[in-house]
């Protein structure tokens, strides 16, 4: 079974994510920015997520974690959570 582990940071609003996203881009640390700004808690973490495989995770962050480049910062991805940055740091297939 395909495993990935990857890290989020979770925000309210598309705009912030956005904000956020230019950051890491222009670049900031997306563990700092995950533990000042991310709601969910493993924003403590650096956002990190640790392994999981398909089906883990809500569909739409699943969509991306299984499909996007690692280590590229994607997103915004909304959820019913609210709006995610997504890195994949590691993947199997």
């Amino acid at each position: 079974m395909p495993q990935a582990a990857a890290r989020h940071i979770l925000v309210n609003s598309e705009a912030t994510c956005n904000e956020l996203k230019a950051k890491i881009e222009a670049g900031e640390d997306f563990v700092k920015l995950a533990q000042d700004h991310s709601s969910c808690p493993s924003g403590r973490n650096g956002g990190d997520l640790g392994t999981f495989g398909p089906g883990q995770m809500v569909a739409e962050f699943d969509k991306v974690v299984f499909s996007a480049p690692v280590n590229e910062v994607q997103g915004p991805v909304k959820t019913p959570f609210g709006y995610h940055l997504l890195e994949v740091t590691e993947r199997r297939d």
